[in-house]
């Protein structure tokens, strides 16, 4: 049984919750042990927060009896309450109004009541009724009643007051009142003002944001639709309370040509109908949901059924809740609405809501190509020539053609023709299909005689067949028959399956070697060095890469640059990237991209120059060169490519500051690669996401990633990982004051690091798990796991020398937080004996700040104990070293203000606050 102190630990504990299960459940342990107590303040504080988190919670049914229990018990003793109590009962009032709405079995007449009754108590208290306005205007509203126009302008002429709604929620209302009207454009200005604000409420810019979704798209402004949709769902996707919220995303999906992300997220939340908050939000979630899997195509299925049949099993649902609000309300006014939803039209045709999916709607068009010749030989040798130049698709389109206009060629044109054949197969992988088109060239070409030219489809036979030693044995036929230029052609086939093999020390000699052959053709020269260059890169070689690639790249600007420069631009770019020479990699890039006129190459290009603008410091434009590729990859149905290129956009857009995009970006990733099993990459975006997180504010959503991937990381390889995930997730919740869930991660922090060796870390967690226990009022615990660190301390200072600067830093960091904690235990002069020596200690390996802090928290304690005057020197210390305008010298100007009151020296404390305060 938990003493009452404990569990109002707890239950402040559970203020700082995110709303949701979690919370629930401890707010309804607090209620059971306070019931078994008999804790009557406590039984009381403990419902009210209850009736809150059932609402925000999902749960709202249960909210009703929490509020009725606190109603009638503020009304049987109204002595044991003040104003505070009074504040939240009166809150909570709004809360049983809508939610009595949401339940068809709950009698219109019960929500009546209560309006009745919340007006009754504000009128008695003497406060505004701008609040009760408000709730009979939703009421009529929801009824489709004509006096919902006069309860509007009543609650607009009211004051507001402490029981109005927030500066968001309050207007959100109001925005859906006008949008109801088709006022749209005043909606939108009504909103702007919510939204240049500052919002602090829970629900808040979600639902203002989802509000304005519909007068956006009305009023054409189309990008500010986009991004409200982006910002809301992303808060609102893991609530459950908010369902009926979500729908309102899922119909807009619907309704602007984006049926695929709609589609994401009726999968996402689809089990939720079975749990769902109220029935109004079940019934809205399945209209919505009937809605866009209605706009999908028959092929599609949402598990086992088909996206039709689950639309119509949907519709049903929302249309049999529908009529039985009708029912219970006596007005058609739901059916109507839900009827509306089910059969609604289309806004925009196609709203892109990424920058990725922008760039697919303005895909560059495709480049001009050169007209072919008639003639057949002369067909074939400009297919020939346009493969040999990397130009694989007007190549391709060549030979197609060449099959159109000459069906039956003669057999010296059939031998070639298969070689094209088998040259297209072997560069789309098709690796058997292409060694028996090779084997066939082999066999027309010996049949004209041709015995050069068959060895050389077999040696390519052999390398799509991937037998290293058959092709050994041909290359060493075409060594014998070859002239300079077939020889080194030969040699250099050998290149491909030893990098394959990984012997890349043997793929670069045999480059080597074909140069030494000094072919004649300036083509095949440039190429020979391109081809070194790229087993210099390989080996890591970076220096003799570069210099290897730009030699390349001169030789073929003799030849004007054809398209094979690309890839020695590539190879040069990838060099001198590794050599973090940035901007000329970007510049190799740039020629990269200027003569590739294939996919392959041209991606790639733009995949080099946006990482190496992202690592030169150049985000902004990185973000545009990974857009593009990643646009193209999803309009190729590429997905895994695509996400893991998300991760270095999202790694751009998070050094541009852009976090929404940020976050829209690393989200897609790992949904993409969580499908695919790339647990690895997966875990690196979640990583990344969960520092986006933090940088938006969402601390929450952070600390759920984070949890994650200390589950993942389970494991005896990865315990240092998995202890810094626990870490930063314990300073997570330590920096939200959660402290006592912060203990626990900072407990088990210190146990992944301590199975791992890393004792510096497992000793810094065993301290701030001490420090959070002190502040969640845990005095034995904290007392405890003080004990635990000092014990690591002391076996660390017997096999360290005890003069290691990092090890005097955490010695003395242990004493000032011990003080901390001694204090909380209200042990004063333990606390003074573990702080003293502390800031010296910290001086004397020039940690300046630290020694401030522990200073000031030594004069502090102190100055508890009673004793300003040896306080006073100190704080005198700390003003006179801390930097202008930081805190710690504002507190210790406070502070020492303090000292010299409490010694009767008012005029050098008043001196003090006039220099330091008073500004």
């Amino acid at each position: 049984m938990k003493t009452e102190e404990e569990l109002w630990g707890l239950l402040r504990e559970a203020y700082h919750m995110p709303y949701g299960s979690g919370q629930i459940a401890l707010v309804e342990q607090i209620v059971q042990h306070a019931d078994a107590g008999g804790f009557d303040e406590l039984r009381f504080a403990a419902r009210l927060h209850a009736t809150t988190a059932y609402v925000h919670g999902g749960e709202t049914a249960k909210s009703f009896v929490t509020f009725s229990w606190c109603r009638s018990e503020y009304d049987a003793h109204p002595e044991r309450f003040d104003r505070q109590d009074e504040h939240l009962l009166l809150w909570q009032f709004k809360y049983m109004v809508a939610g009595l709405l949401k339940f068809p079995t709950v009698p219109l007449g019960r929500t009546y009541d209560v309006l009745d009754d919340m007006e009754r108590r504000f009128r008695a208290g003497g406060h505004s009724l701008h609040a009760v306005y408000a709730y009979r205007h939703r009421v009529a509203e929801y009824l489709g009643d004509p006096a919902s126009d006069e309860w509007f302008a009543k609650w607009n002429a009211a004051p507001r007051d402490s029981n109005s709604d927030c500066v968001g929620c309050d207007p959100t209302s109001k925005v859906y009142h006008l949008v109801s009207r088709k006022l749209d454009d005043e909606a939108v200005e009504l909103a702007q003002s919510v939204l240049a604000g500052q919002l602090t409420c829970a629900e808040q810019p979600q639902s203002i944001l989802t509000a304005l979704l519909l007068p956006y798209l009305r009023t054409g402004r189309l990008s500010e639709a986009a991004d409200a949709h982006r910002r809301a769902y992303r808060t609102m996707r893991g609530n459950l309370a908010d369902l009926q919220s979500i729908g309102e995303h899922v119909a807009f999906c619907a309704r602007t040509g984006n049926e695929v992300r709609g589609l994401e997220i009726v999968q996402r939340h689809l089990g939720w109908l079975d749990k769902a908050p109220h029935p109004q939000a079940e019934m809205w979630f399945a209209a919505s949901a009937a809605l866009l899997l209605g706009r999908l195509d028959d092929s599609v299925t949402v598990g086992e059924t088909s996206a039709a049949v689950l639309a119509d099993r949907l519709a049903a649902r929302a249309r049999d809740l529908a009529a039985r609000f009708d029912e219970r309300n006596g007005t058609p006014t739901v059916g109507r609405n839900i009827e509306a939803l089910l059969t609604a039209e289309p806004l925009v045709e196609y709203l892109p809501l990424s920058a990725v999916a922008r760039k697919q709607v303005t895909a560059a068009a495709p480049r001009p190509v050169e007209p072919l010749p008639v003639d057949a030989a002369e067909l074939l040798d400009r297919a020939t020539a346009l493969f040999d130049e990397y130009r694989i698709t007007e190549a391709r389109a060549a030979w197609e053609r060449f099959d159109e206009l000459h069906p039956e060629p003669a057999a010296d044109l059939v031998a070639r023709r298969l070689d094209g054949r088998a040259r297209i197969a072997a560069v789309e992988q098709r690796d058997e299909e292409a060694a028996e088109l090779f084997r066939a060239a082999s066999a027309a070409h010996r049949a004209l005689g041709h015995e050069l030219d068959a060895l050389v489809a077999e040696a390519r036979a052999a390398l799509a067949a991937d037998q290293l030693e058959e092709l050994e044995a041909v290359t060493a036929r075409i060594l014998e028959l070859g002239d300079a230029d077939v020889r080194a052609e030969a040699r250099l086939r050998m290149e491909y399956p030893l990098l394959a093999l990984d012997r890349l020390d043997d793929a670069l000699a045999t480059v080597e070697a074909a140069i030494a052959e000094e072919p004649q053709r300036p083509a095949l020269r440039a190429e020979l060095s391109g081809r070194r260059a790229r087993c210099l890169l390989v080996l890591e070689r970076y220096d003799e890469a570069a210099a290897a690639a730009g030699e390349a790249r001169e030789q073929y600007g003799k030849l004007g640059d054809p398209p094979p420069v690309a890839l020695s631009a590539l190879i040069h770019g990838h060099a001198l990237a590794n050599l973090e020479r940035f901007d000329q990699a970007v510049d190799a890039f740039d020629a990269a991209l200027g003569a590739a006129v294939e996919r392959e190459p041209r991606l790639s290009a733009l995949v080099g120059r946006g990482r190496a603008r992202l690592a030169g410091g150049r985000p902004v434009e990185a973000i545009d060169d990974l857009v593009e590729v990643i646009a193209d990859h999803v309009a190729h149905g590429e997905d895994p490519p695509a996400a893991l290129l998300r991760y270095d956009l999202a790694t751009a857009y998070l050094e541009a500051g852009q976090l929404l995009d940020a976050a829209e970006a690393a989200e897609s990733a790992v949904d993409v690669l969580d499908r695919i099993g790339a647990q690895e990459a997966a875990d690196n975006t979640r990583y990344l996401l969960s520092r986006i997180y933090r940088g938006l504010d969402e601390p929450d959503q952070a600390l759920a990633l984070l949890e994650t991937l200390a589950e993942n990381l389970d494991g005896f390889d990865n315990l240092q990982s998995r202890g810094r995930m626990l870490q930063e997730a314990a300073q997570l919740l330590y920096g939200a004051d959660r402290d006592a869930q912060a203990a626990e991660r900072f407990a088990a922090a210190a146990e992944a690091f301590r199975a791992a060796g890393v004792v510096q870390a497992e000793l810094y967690n065993r301290r701030m798990r001490a420090l959070s226990l002190r502040w969640a009022g845990d005095v034995p615990g904290s007392l405890s796991a003080l004990a635990e660190a000092d014990a690591l301390a002391a076996a660390l200072s017997g096999s360290a020398d005890p003069g290691e600067p990092w090890l005097v830093w955490q010695r003395a960091m242990l004493d000032c937080d011990a003080a901390r904690v001694h204090l909380g235990a209200g042990q004063g002069d333990e606390a003074i004996t573990r702080v003293q020596g502390a800031a010296d200690a910290l001086r004397g390996i020039g940690a300046l700040g630290e020694a401030l802090d522990a200073d000031f928290l030594h004069a502090e304690l102190l100055m508890r104990a009673g004793s300003p005057t040896e306080a006073e020197p100190l704080l005198r210390s700390v003003l006179g070293a801390a930097p202008k305008d930081s805190q710690i010298r504002q507190n210790s100007a406070w502070m020492l203000a303090e000292c010299l009151e409490a010694q009767d020296r008012s005029d050098e404390a008043a001196a003090i606050r006039a220099e330091h305060l008073d500004q």
